[in-house]
């Protein structure tokens, strides 16, 4: 795979990370240094081998989001520098260049915070059998992939290691995370969906739903946007050219791989396959595009 892959960080004279699904986040107190690796997972399972230069795509799309959503609300991105980060990481700027951030740390909320703009996922399975979504009614006679006529925000629970997350009506977030804390990441996420839509058409690609985080910063108890933003591994990424509903899409984003474990009936459960160099290469160019339709003009 070349020195582009990086699954595990191995920095042998710091303490070990907590290491999530994609990430392997380091504790320096009131602050974190995030490194996002090239592992991907899929149903909640990480797969045996990763993307090579994923984490990299992942790391500099949030950043741009970051920048672009700060009239919307604060986030927890402090530098993307190396030269940034205490000392001691310096030695390890080969691996850390391009895939890391230091960040405030905050209390994550017990919820993600999902917006839809078009019917697709668990979204259009639960549609198809309830006529609902997260227990909003949506109109009849809608299509996978239709456009809805506004964005829906659907939350879901935050699986622990071996749970799946799971979809939640609003009134349920409430019991979770508090009535007003719950309506106030509803209209955040809402409005940071809706202008990165508008502006995502505009580059010819549809943001078809969408997931955000959000953490209590710590030291402040302010309310702040952590974690990714609008990135492959966390959003349905469309061509607009190719957009069609009652069919299935065209996708920059990890739906192409759980195509490919779809296609060979993993049962999902451990072990997790391999996946095979093809659908690397593809998914990694699928990854890699949306620099270029995001990004750079």
């Amino acid at each position: 795979m070349g020195k582009d892959l990086l699954e595990k960080t191995n920095f042998i004279d710091l303490p070990d990370p907590f290491r999530g699904k994609v990430r392997d986040i380091f504790d320096l107190g009131n602050r974190l240094i995030i490194v996002t690796t090239d592992r991907i997972s899929a149903y909640d399972f990480i797969l045996a081998n990763g993307i090579p230069g994923k984490g990299k795509v992942l790391n500099r799309i949030s950043e741009f989001w970051f920048g672009k959503t700060g009239s919307i609300v604060d986030n927890h991105l402090i530098s993307s520098d190396v030269d940034d980060f205490p000392h001691e990481f310096h030695k390890y700027a080969d691996e850390l260049e391009g895939r890391s951030m230091l960040v405030k740390k905050t209390k994550p909320l017990e919820i993600e915070c999902i917006v839809r703009g078009y019917l697709s996922g668990s979204g259009w399975n639960e549609y198809k059998e309830t006529g609902t979504v997260c227990g909003i009614a949506l109109p009849d006679g809608l299509l996978e992939s239709s456009k809805l006529d506004k964005p829906v925000f659907t939350p879901s629970t935050k699986a622990v290691d071996g749970d799946h997350d799971e979809n939640i009506s609003f009134e349920k977030a409430c019991e979770i995370i508090g009535e007003g804390l719950a309506e106030k990441v509803r209209e955040i996420s809402i409005n940071i969906y809706s202008m990165a839509r508008d502006y995502a058409i505009n580059k010819g690609i549809i943001i078809a739903d969408t997931k955000f985080e959000f953490g209590i910063e710590e030291d402040t108890g302010k309310l702040i946007l952590i974690d990714e933003v609008l990135t492959p591994d966390s959003s349905r990424f469309w061509p607009a050219n190719d957009y069609g509903p009652g069919r299935g899409q065209k996708s920059f984003d990890k739906q192409f791989v759980r195509d490919y474990l779809n296609s060979i009936d993993w049962d999902r459960k451990p072990p997790a396959p391999k996946l095979p160099e093809d659908i690397v290469q593809k998914t990694k160019e699928k990854y890699e595009s949306m620099i270029g339709y995001l990004i750079n003009d």
